[in-house]
């Protein structure tokens, strides 16, 4: 019996003291905000998922963005969350914080959650001109998601962190990728309109050959055939055969041909399927450093 109580108290100690190890599961109001400990931290990592150095490149990046611009940023680095819908608990986030200047509304939040395999990005009204959905899906597709699939934390971070900051301070760069891009679709789509225009042309004309070989008099060589006559020689509860005769205005010959007709049909009955949705819009304020900033449906996600 002493041997069953000492393993028993044994084993309770080891789930004390591993307790603390295990992975916290956190809400928009639950994540330690660093900012607003210290104006100069932006990067909150209670998991330690990123290094100390990583934390500290992306904290001196993001302190340099807003003293140059205003723009004020949470970057959230977590295992678990919940809700675990990446969109949904990042405006969440946002919202909860109020991050950004009142008035601006140029706040960004950007969210990885290991656990759920995602990247968010979500920008205030603010910033919707100068950081674009499309810009935000670059930076995620170009710099981040790869990196982040082999769980390379710390160079995602980071490297998303450098090409936001680049972008916002004017590097053109995405944005010249951007049109090109555009340009490249556009040209795609006109080679595809002038292809479907010359198939389209071309079914016209074998379909304006076929039409006149059929009015042609095999005696005379005249289109001049005209149909004069049918007679039904078959049918049956799904069949009708005719032979249609055809005459030529020119010299009288007559042609004849079959012709099927198939009985019966149906429809079928439906109509269009309408749905809808719409945008959810975070608002709110915080005390300390942010300024209550409101963010609207821009940014984007990735999966990895």
């Amino acid at each position: 019996m002493k041997v069953i109580a000492r393993h028993i108290i044994m084993t309770i100690g080891l789930c004390i003291l591993t307790l603390p190890l295990w992975s916290k599961v956190y809400t928009p109001t639950t994540i330690p905000m660093v900012h607003l400990e210290d104006r100069t931290r932006y990067t909150c990592n209670p998991d330690g998922i990123l290094s100390s150095a990583a934390v500290s490149t992306m904290d001196s990046i993001f302190y340099a963005l807003e003293q140059q611009t205003g723009i004020q940023t949470i970057v959230a680095v977590v295992g678990e969350i919940d809700p675990t819908d990446c969109f949904e608990f990042a405006h969440a986030l946002f919202a909860a914080q109020g991050v950004g200047q009142q008035g601006k509304d140029n706040g960004l939040v950007v969210l990885l959650s290991t656990e759920e395999r995602c990247i968010q990005f979500v920008i205030g009204y603010g910033l919707e001109g100068s950081l674009p959905d499309a810009i935000c899906k670059r930076i995620q597709s170009k710099y981040m998601v790869h990196l982040l699939g082999d769980e390379r934390w710390d160079e995602a971070m980071v490297a998303g962190s450098r090409a936001l900051y680049n972008h916002l301070m004017g590097d053109p760069t995405l944005i010249n990728e951007e049109r090109q891009e555009a340009d490249e679709d556009r040209q795609a789509l006109i080679g595809f309109m002038v292809f479907m225009v010359a198939a389209i042309l071309i079914f016209v004309v074998i379909v304006y050959i076929a039409i006149r070989k059929q009015s042609q008099c095999p005696k005379c060589k005249q289109h001049t055939l005209k149909r004069s006559g049918s007679m039904t020689i078959m049918r049956t509860n799904s069949l009708r055969r005719d032979q249609v005769t055809f005459t030529c205005t020119h010299c009288g010959h007559n042609v004849y041909r079959i012709e099927d007709h198939h009985l019966g049909g149906g429809g079928v009955g439906g109509g269009p399927i309408i749905g809808g949705g719409g945008r959810s819009f975070g608002g709110g304020s915080f005390g300390g450093s942010f300024g209550g900033g409101r963010s609207g449906g821009g940014g984007a996600g990735s999966r990895f």
